[in-house]
């Protein structure tokens, strides 16, 4: 992992390098891509399970592609009822926290005769997407799930891949419905995102997609923005530890490699002003490497994403940061709550010692479906107002438009559009 000292020249090699990451430079991907999702489009349910036996060797058809109620009944026989417990735990910790996110429609009246306003609406129809193959990932199943639940989506879709024998992992299947997906397909990859976007005899059409999935995944949600809403195209997992020499070598260096593990393209970042804890943390992550059963994804991401950033100041660490916009931001300092007021750019931020990112992954309840590849400057994470939208309303009384009639007039002529102008004069003429 290397060690490098902070200036301009260094920061912005390393925004370059991250940046090598980003979906956008996915593009020898895209022809593949684009032709799924037309043929998809175009042929249905045949192609939908041509390409399910083509790339799962799963042999579904209308008839078997949608989860049965005997499947997860017999899902819930094959998980350990304490996961189940823990499960169930987490979602009270992710719903009470997207509780509070809800907005609802206000209106406001005026003695003039005017009345303004907004009506929020939650989607009628979400497609939620869950990898699957022999892995299973419960808590992106709570994750997209709950806080369009908490929205009031009268319908969730979810899609996941089957294996070769037709079936899913029974964890997501439990997960699905303790979060209370209405109805689950066995499909996966960039078909089954077109199928959500467009709608196949079997698989409904939806509103919003959303998820994450490996590049056909991401270049997909691509292809079909626009048919339908997504909540983003994610990039490979990310974090930065900000930390002073007040903490714990060992906490920084397994939190750091907590994110590294998920894939090579992972990135790790410690941004620090102490010499010391830099060189404790560079060799406390070689002591865990050795040990852990993904040291050679591990070894590969800390290689190319890898990186101990020495700063001169905790400013210069805290404007590094901001410069960076990581996904996983934590602080672990002398005073990380005043650290924390000064950070502008993060997607979500674990404060102190205790508050790793694994914490906010599985259990605390803020979501995590977050920006990555530095968008935290400007998107959020995934929230109940992605699964909303909103309408103006707007209501004038005769009293209250004369007044300002003439004013609305002159806007339209000042942009030369005189029917604009008419649709008001009209209601005042004799």
């Amino acid at each position: 992992m290397r060690t490098i000292h902070v200036n301009k020249d260094s920061i912005k090699d390393i925004l370059e390098d991250l940046l090598k990451r980003s979906p956008n430079n996915y593009g020898t991907y895209e022809a593949s891509v684009e032709e799924i999702v037309n043929r998809v489009k175009e042929g249905g349910d045949a192609v939908l399970f041509e390409y399910a036996k083509k790339f799962d060797r799963a042999e579904l058809t209308k008839e078997n592609v949608a989860v049965t109620k005997e499947e997860i009944e017999k899902a819930y026989t094959l998980v350990d009822q304490e996961f189940i417990s823990v499960i169930r735990k987490a979602i009270v910790n992710i719903r009470s926290y997207h509780e509070k996110q809800k907005k609802t429609s206000w209106f406001d009246s005026q003695p003039n005769g005017i009345m303004l306003g907004q009506k929020v609406t939650p989607l009628s129809c979400v497609g939620v997407y869950v990898p699957g193959g022999k892995a299973s990932y419960p808590s992106t199943v709570l994750m997209n799930t709950i806080p369009a639940k908490v929205a009031g989506v009268p319908k969730i879709v979810m899609t996941t891949p089957a294996g070769a024998d037709g079936k899913i992992n029974p964890v997501t299947l439990v997960a699905a419905n303790e979060a209370g997906a209405d109805v689950i397909y066995k499909v996966g990859g960039a078909q089954a995102i077109a199928a959500m976007a467009y709608g196949t005899e079997s698989i409904p059409k939806v509103d919003k997609i959303v998820g994450p999935g490996n590049i056909y995944v991401a270049l997909a949600k691509k292809a079909v923005y626009g048919h339908v809403s997504i909540d983003s195209i994610a990039g490979p997992s990310e974090i930065l530890v900000i930390a002073d020499k007040t903490a714990t070598p060992r906490f920084v260096a397994s939190d750091l490699l907590s994110q590294a593990e998920h894939d090579e393209m992972a990135s790790a970042i410690l941004v620090t002003d102490s010499e010391e804890l830099a060189k404790a943390v560079s060799d406390e992550i070689e002591a865990f490497t050795k040990t852990l059963p993904r040291k050679d994804i591990i070894n590969k991401s800390l290689e190319n994403y890898g990186y101990i950033l020495v700063a001169s100041s905790m400013d210069e660490v805290i404007d590094t940061a901001n410069a960076i916009a990581s996904e996983h931001l934590e602080i672990m300092t002398e005073n990380p709550f005043e650290v924390m007021t000064k950070i502008q750019n993060a997607g979500a931020i674990f404060i102190g010692e205790y508050s790793s990112e694994p914490l906010g992954d599985y259990f605390a309840g803020p979501n995590h479906v977050l920006p990555t590849n530095g968008t935290a400057k400007f998107f959020s994470p995934l929230s109940v107002d992605d699964y909303m939208k909103k309408s103006s309303i707007i209501y004038y009384s005769r009293e209250a438009l004369e007044p300002v009639a003439d004013d609305i007039i002159k806007f339209a002529e000042a942009e030369s559009l005189t029917a604009h102008a008419n649709s008001i004069r009209v209601r005042f003429n004799k």
